[in-house]
């Protein structure tokens, strides 16, 4: 695999809120893994913190890396009482149709099941997150241009 190729798949690893990527192309496999910025107030102090390591080996010779220790999981922020709204899917979350329009929803918002809350691009696809029950929002969990994974809290309404 290209060193440029490895380079931009650490820059991509550094913007995201991955903890490990793997990638395969053909025989080479590159897996890169980081503690991420979130997790460094949950580690112990005993805890050494590990720069992110690569490592590159062919499916038909595996080479043993050391690993890195992993939190058991992130603590998770005190959300608001209500029902918490999850991303469908990992994507970059928007707001807004585009940065001139306002936003679909505001906190303190009454929204009924069905409203769009905002807008996930997973490849080039603009997927809307819609409300699935109604009631007022009381909290906007993520950011504008925001990246989200997989079941991540977006909106609290109540």
């Amino acid at each position: 695999m290209d060193l440029r190729k490895i380079k931009k798949l650490i820059d991509l690893l550094e913007e995201s809120n991955l903890a490990e990527l793997e990638i395969r192309e053909g025989e080479e496999i590159v897996r890169l893994s980081r503690i991420p910025k979130g997790m460094l107030s949950t580690l112990p102090m005993a805890a050494p913190l590990q720069p992110a390591q690569i490592s590159l080996s062919a499916a038909g010779s595996p080479q043993a890396a050391n690993a890195a220790p992993v939190a058991a999981a992130p603590m998770e922020k005190a959300l608001p009482d209500g029902h918490i709204v999850t991303a469908p899917m990992v994507g970059t979350f928007y707001a807004s149709v585009n940065p001139e329009s306002p936003p679909f929803v505001k906190v303190g918002q009454a929204v009924k099941a069905g409203d769009t809350l905002g807008i996930i691009e997973a490849m080039k696809m603009f997927n809307q997150i819609e409300a699935d029950v109604s009631g007022t929002v009381l909290s906007i969990l993520v950011g504008n241009g925001q990246p989200v994974e997989f079941d991540e809290p977006m909106f609290v309404i109540g």
